[in-house]
């Protein structure tokens, strides 16, 4: 099987995120796309994370009629914090039948040098890129790429996380479920 791995912290998960997940099921060479939570990004900071189990929660109830997308707690079992060649070393020792493809955005690929052992990932592994406004890619580092034009919506978790704590209201902008659980659960607050 062929797997598009979405990693990120999808704190909390947003319409975007679904958006960009759903066309790369529909367009790219993938059968699926997994939702790979991450519990701790190395490159972020994590005192407004909430907690990983019900990041992941509400990533269920995002896609939970969507056969073609799945979420991944892959990430919680691993050494904290995630790094991506590490869960896709775990993964294809776990999973030998299946190819594993990364998506991304531009600006993560602009700062790909960052990662750890990021030429493993380079010379192993395709890379899904979604563009990002201004984020163009002017080097590709010679990496495999795909890069998809899907549709953007201009928000963000953290956008999301602001609205909450200013008791602003956040539907239309993430799944009515997501919404409404996390109204009623007082997260981000």
């Amino acid at each position: 099987m062929r797997i598009g791995l979405y990693f990120g912290s999808f704190n909390p998960i947003h319409n975007g995120h679904l958006i960009i997940a759903n066309h790369i099921a529909e367009h790219c060479a993938v059968d699926k796309v997994w939702f790979v939570v991450s519990p701790q990004n190395p490159l972020k900071e994590s005192k407004s994370l909430l907690n990983e189990y019900h990041r992941l929660h509400l990533v269920n109830l995002a896609i939970k009629d969507n056969p073609k997308l799945s979420a991944s707690d892959i990430e919680f079992r691993l050494t904290k914090p995630s790094y991506t060649i590490d869960t896709l070393t775990y993964l294809q020792e776990q999973f030998p039948k299946n190819t594993f493809s990364v998506i991304m955005g531009s600006d993560s690929f602009q700062n790909i040098k960052k990662w750890k052992n990021y030429e493993q990932i380079l010379l192993h592994y395709k890379l899904i890129i979604y563009n990002r406004p201004g984020h163009t890619i002017k080097d590709n580092l010679a990496a495999n790429l795909e890069f998809v034009s899907a549709p953007m919506l201009d928000i963000s978790s953290t956008f999301l996380r602001q609205q909450i704590k200013n008791k602003k209201s956040i539907r239309y902008l993430t799944p009515d479920e997501v919404c409404a659980y996390i109204n009623e659960n007082r997260y981000y607050l």
